[in-house]
């Protein structure tokens, strides 16, 4: 299975396949939904390398593209969420991904039994994060790996210390999501942000100044899938590449998502 198949929902058959929107979960395949989607599949396909031959339990898989791109790669991938439909999804959709219903506060394996955690745009959503990185610790030996994605405070949520999204609890600045990390046991390896590469900043341009904003003004309002997209907007959206997309290290806290790659101690 190559990457590319994960994108592969453009038939109304298909389609219906996927999970509901709900305005929070990113779906593959949906062309409205394909900014957030190639924004969130150009860090996995970044972090792939660190599951190479690995035994991989992904805390909080989504609709399970993730998994799926993680298991191409690694020895075997465990993915957990806590919706009963989301595992049913998964299982059915991506039988090369083993999937659990689990409650990321206790996570359901054996002490030190992984070689890699990976929590993608999930721990913004947990009301005890230094709970469930005690947790990572535990499953992970010495020198195993915790892969993390998040939305940078700094650029999602610039204004406020609260949330506007109503299904985050706390949302991290770059120090603060590195010192949770090395509180709860974890050397820093790499953090990096994510930024708009040269094909999404021409997108920026186009639309005056930002192309996030530009979908925000069609989709607030409607209810998930609902909105009414202007056609040329809608096939630029659809026409985005994870390529489009840039992490590195540089100007860190004008990122838009934050990655890091931790070493249990």
């Amino acid at each position: 299975m190559t990457p590319a198949r994960v994108a592969e929902v453009t038939t109304p058959a298909t389609r219906a396949e996927a999970l509901h929107l709900t305005g929070e979960r990113t779906v593959p395949g949906i062309p409205e939904e394909n900014y957030w989607f190639r924004r969130h599949e150009a860090a996995y396909l970044a972090l792939l390398p660190h599951c190479a031959d690995a035994t991989v339990l992904e805390a909080g898989c989504g609709e399970g593209y993730g998994a799926s791109l993680l298991a191409t790669t690694a020895r075997r991938v465990l993915a957990l969420d806590y919706d009963v439909p989301t595992t049913e999804h998964v299982a059915r959709r991506y039988p090369e991904v083993g999937v659990a219903r689990a409650n990321l506060a206790a996570l359901p394996v054996r002490d030190g039994v992984v070689d890699v955690v990976a929590n993608f745009q999930v721990i913004e959503h947990l009301w005890d994060q230094a709970g469930f990185l005690a947790e990572c610790r535990r499953v992970l030996p010495r020198n195993g790996k915790l892969l993390v994605t998040t939305p940078n405070r700094l650029t999602f949520t610039p204004d406020s210390d609260t949330p506007l999204n109503p299904f985050h609890t706390r949302e991290l600045a770059p120090d603060e999501l590195a010192g949770l990390l090395t509180d709860a046991g974890f050397d820093i390896e790499t953090l990096h942000g994510l930024h708009h590469g040269e094909a999404v900043r021409a997108l920026d341009e186009r639309y005056g100044g930002s192309i996030i904003d530009a979908q925000l003004d069609v989709v607030m309002g409607s209810l998930p899938g609902q909105a009414v997209w202007p056609e040329a907007l809608l096939a630029d959206v659809a026409a985005i590449e994870a390529t489009g997309f840039a992490i590195h290290g540089d100007d860190l806290d004008a990122s838009l998502d934050l990655v890091a790659v931790a070493v249990r101690r």
